[in-house]
C-alpha cells in the first residue's frame, strides 16, 4: 500500500525484529525516533503512521503524543504496542506476543485505509458543500457484547459508558445481529469453548462484511491467526476492557461516518451523514413527488412513524442506521427533529406495511445503554395514502396515530 508519508517508531530501546520486517517488506518506510523527541518528529516526518513500543516498567508521555497525533489531519493512526495500562482514546493497543510481523502489516493496512478515506472526504467535502458531523465518532458507535460468564454484567456497564450495546447470550443471537446491525465492533466475553471461539472467528474472518471489524477477546487463548486485522486479546476489569477496546471501536466509527458522508456527497448533500437516511428537506421534497405520483398512478404508499423519547437521541439514530441498512431500495425516510423516524414504503398497501413495520421495531429493541439503561422501544403507527389525501394530511395523520398510541 502507498501513502504520504512514512511510518513513525517511537522507543527508546532497539527496534525489534517484527518492526524492523515493515522496511525488509518494502511495504512500510520506517522512521526512528525516541520519546523525548517523538512530539518534535510528528511535525518534521509528518508520518502516515505512528508506532510507540510500551516498555513494561517504563511510562512515556503517551498522553501528550497521541494529542499531538490526534490534531494531524487528515487522520494519523496511532498504535501502541504491549501497553500495559489504559490508553488514550486515539492509541490503538496491539499485543506483539509472538512477534508475527503479518499481524501489525495488517492493523496498519486497515488503519491506513481509514486515513486514505479521510484524506478523500476531506478533498470532496468542498465540491458538496457539507460539513463532517460535529464531535466524536465514538458516542454514535454500536458494540456487540458476546458472553453469559459473571463479567458479563459489569462488561456491559463499562460498554455501555462509552458506546450503543447490543447484547447476545448466543453465537446464534450474535449472527442475527451481525446480519442486520451496522455494527463498530464485538466484544467476545466469557462464556464459550475454545471450538466455538474458533468457528466463530474463523466465520467472521471469511466474510468480507466482517474482516475489519475489531473484535476484542477478553478471556481466550488465540491458537491459529485469522485474516481479522483488528482482532486484539484484551484481559483485565471491565472498565480497561471497554477503555481499551474503545480505540479500535473509535476508528471504525470514524471509518463508518466518512463513508456515509462520501455517499452523501455522491447524492449531492441530501443524505444525512449521521443516519444514512435522508435529511429532512431532502425527505420532505421526495415524499411530497412520491404522494404526488402514487395519487395520479393509483399505485400503494404507506407511511411508518417510529417514535421516541425525545431526551434519548441515541435511540433515534440507531433506529435511523437499521431502516437505512434493512429497508428496500424502493422506501426512503428520514430521522425528524421531533426524535421520531419516518419512513415511506412504496407500492405497499397497510397490511404489508405494518408487518414490515413490526419486524424493524422488534430489530430497535435489542440496543440499551448500559450507563443509563435506556432501551430503544419505538411508538409504531402505521397509515397508507387514500384519494383524497395530500402529502401534508397523511404525516398529520400519522403523527396524531402515534401521539394516541403513546397516550
Amino acid at each position: 500500500m502507498s501513502q504520504a508519508g512514512p511510518i513513525l517508531f517511537v522507543s527508546d530501546a532497539q527496534r525489534p525484529a517484527f518492526v524492523a520486517a515493515l522496511d525488509e517488506a518494502r511495504l512500510f518506510p520506517v522512521v526512528d525516533t525516541d520519546w523525548a523527541s517523538a512530539a518534535r518528529a510528528v511535525d518534521e516526518v509528518q508520518p502516515a503512521a505512528v508506532l510507540a513500543a510500551m516498555h513494561a516498567g517504563h511510562e512515556p508521555p503517551v498522553t501528550a503524543l497521541a494529542k499531538k497525533i490526534a490534531d494531524q489531519s487528515p487522520y494519523v493512526p496511532f498504535v501502541t504496542l504491549d501497553a500495559a495500562g489504559t490508553l488514550p482514546h486515539n492509541a490503538l493497543p496491539f499485543s506483539s506476543r509472538g512477534g508475527n510481523p503479518e499481524r501489525l502489516i495488517a492493523r496498519l493496512r486497515a488503519a491506513l485505509r481509514v486515513r486514505t478515506l479521510h484524506a478523500t472526504v476531506l478533498r470532496r467535502l468542498p465540491e458538496a458543500k457539507l460539513a463532517l458531523p460535529e464531535g466524536d465518532p465514538a458516542r454514535d458507535a454500536t458494540v456487540l457484547l458476546i458472553g453469559r460468564g459473571a463479567a458479563y454484567p459489569a462488561l456491559s456497564v463499562a460498554l455501555g459508558e462509552r458506546f450503543g450495546v447490543v447484547g447476545a447470550l448466543s453465537i446464534e443471537a450474535a449472527a442475527k445481529h451481525l446480519n442486520t446491525r451496522d455494527l463498530d465492533g464485538v466484544v467476545l466475553a466469557e462464556g464459550f469453548t475454545p471450538r466455538v471461539t474458533d468457528a466463530f472467528l474463523t466465520v467472521l474472518a471469511e466474510d468480507t462484511r466482517f474482516r475489519s471489524l475489531p473484535v476484542v477477546l477478553t478471556a481466550h487463548q488465540l491458537t491459529q491467526t485469522y485474516d481479522l486485522p483488528n482482532l486484539e486479546l484484551i484481559a483485565g476489569e471491565p472498565a480497561k476492557v471497554a477503555a481499551n477496546a474503545l480505540p479500535l471501536i473509535r476508528q471504525h466509527a470514524m471509518e463508518s461516518q466518512l463513508s456515509r458522508t462520501l455517499r452523501s456527497i455522491d447524492a449531492g448533500g441530501w443524505l444525512d451523514p449521521r443516519s444514512g437516511l435522508l435529511t429532512v428537506e431532502a425527505f420532505a421534497r421526495d415524499f411530497a413527488k412520491a404522494v404526488e405520483q402514487a395519487l395520479a398512478r393509483g399505485g400503494g404508499l404507506s407511511v411508518a412513524r417510529f417514535a421516541f423519547d425525545p431526551g434519548n437521541s441515541r435511540a433515534q439514530l440507531d433506529a435511523a442506521r437499521i431502516l437505512s441498512r434493512l429497508m428496500r431500495q424502493m422506501d426512503f425516510g428520514a430521522a425528524q427533529k421531533n426524535g421520531s423516524v419516518i419512513v415511506v414504503f412504496a407500492e405497499t398497501d397497510f397490511r404489508t406495511a405494518h408487518m414490515i413495520a413490526r419486524r424493524l421495531s422488534a430489530v430497535m429493541r435489542h440496543t440499551s445503554n448500559g450507563k443509563h439503561e435506556m432501551r430503544s422501544d419505538p411508538v409504531v403507527s402505521v397509515d397508507s395514502l387514500s384519494p383524497s389525501d395530500t402529502a401534508r394530511s397523511l404525516l398529520a395523520r400519522l403523527s396524531a396515530d402515534a401521539s394516541r398510541a403513546a397516550s
